[in-house]
């Protein structure tokens, strides 16, 4: 028999910690994100504008599956709106039930909803995969449970797909890649100026999770002097807003075997970092900076390197996460949208507010691009 039991603080979610850890080992396309260290850590760092909604599915009383959500109070020009979604906040590109049975989580979750009282005004689940790669099930799910309005494009993420060697890569590239990873090569690496430094610790399971500060605390100093330090609303690691959740983050990480630094030195001095995590083959790219006074080109020669290195460890994918920079086209082979899955009562004016006004939008202008507060890689 299939019920679910909704879960609303952090002492009592710690009683599901083995549960939602052997659910995590299941996971479709699992990344740190999913896992319930990173999910404790963000809560606790939340604000107080958020509730904890999250469902665990059990089968005759033993978990198969759970759906983290929380209502957060977000800004619209209809004033505060509270939204049920899941809690990722922009910190990744894909989300989605923790569990080896997502489609058997998602309709029992939605049923829940369905059930309960509603404390929210709008329903979005953002960060959705393609219909292709989970097979709809969560748009399947909000349908069956009459809880689906519409789906729209939220973000588009530049992906690196990994061959089985770095030539291989390059053969792919454009002429100008080439050129300039030739030049790179033999001004930074054949002249013995650079060293490349990749760190992923082992879990500390296996006696490692050496989390590195001093590596990690040159990405830090190289941050500072990129111009990620001239940004006064942003969310790099240095940001003094995060800077202490990403340092937390970081030792749960390297304690899980996640954590993944990529940091080139020239001369001897840090002069280009890319941060982020990686499981099962699946590199996310958090947050990458260089620092432009130790010559031109640092940060292309660390991206080069970090994505040779990454084809001898045998990965399968980078995620440079949303955003337009130039080394994202540069250096993607594809992109590939995620979607918010959204559901406005009728009875709530607010959400229909915000439905309309997003009607208005689509409809009388041009087709903006999705937005995000994630200072991406």
């Amino acid at each position: 028999m299939i019920e679910v039991v909704e879960v609303n603080d952090r002492e009592t979610l710690s009683h599901y910690r083995l549960a939602w850890n052997s659910l995590f080992c299941g996971t479709p396309n699992a990344s740190f994100f999913n896992s319930f260290d990173w999910f404790d850590a963000y809560w606790q760092n939340a604000g107080s504008d958020q509730k904890m909604r999250v469902l665990v599915v059990q089968d005759r009383g033993e978990p198969i599956g759970i759906l983290p959500l929380c209502i957060r109070r977000e800004t619209y020009r209809v004033g505060k709106v509270r939204v049920l979604t899941y809690p990722l906040d922009n910190w990744s590109t894909w989300y989605g039930p923790i569990g080896p049975n997502p489609a058997t989580t998602m309709l029992a979750a939605m049923q829940h909803l369905r059930r309960t009282p509603r404390d929210w005004d709008m329903f979005e689940l953002r960060w959705v995969p393609d219909e292709g790669v989970q097979g709809g099930k969560p748009a399947r799910a909000m349908r069956i449970a009459n809880m689906f309005s519409e789906k729209q494009v939220y973000q588009v993420t530049s992906l690196v797909d990994l061959p089985n060697s770095f030539d291989e890569f390059l053969a792919n590239k454009s002429q100008a890649v080439r050129r300039q990873y030739r030049r790179l090569y033999r001004s930074l690496f054949e002249s013995g100026r650079a060293e490349f430094v990749r760190h992923r610790p082992a879990p500390a399971s296996q006696g490692d999770g050496d989390p590195r500060w001093d590596l990690y605390d040159d990405c830090e100093t190289i941050a500072q002097a990129s111009w990620q330090a001239n940004v006064t609303n942003g969310n790099t690691i240095t940001h003094e807003p995060v800077r202490d959740f990403f340092r937390e983050t970081h030792a749960l990480a390297a304690k899980l075997g996640m954590a993944d630094l990529s940091l080139l030195y020239v001369d001897g001095r840090p002069a280009a970092y890319l941060y982020g995590y990686h499981c099962r083959g699946h590199v996310s790219a958090l947050r990458t900076g260089f620092d432009p006074s130790t010559g031109d080109g640092v940060g292309a020669a660390l991206m080069f390197q970090a994505i040779q290195d990454s084809c001898q460890r045998g990965d399968r994918l980078i995620d440079f996460g949303p955003g337009e920079r130039e080394h994202k086209r540069r250096l993607r082979t594809r992109t590939e949208a995620t979607y918010r899955l959204t559901y406005t009562p009728l009875d709530s004016w607010r959400s229909q507010a915000v439905r309309f006004s997003r009607w208005v939008k689509n409809h009388w202008h041009s087709a903006p691009q999705p937005t995000t507060n994630q200072a991406s890689a």
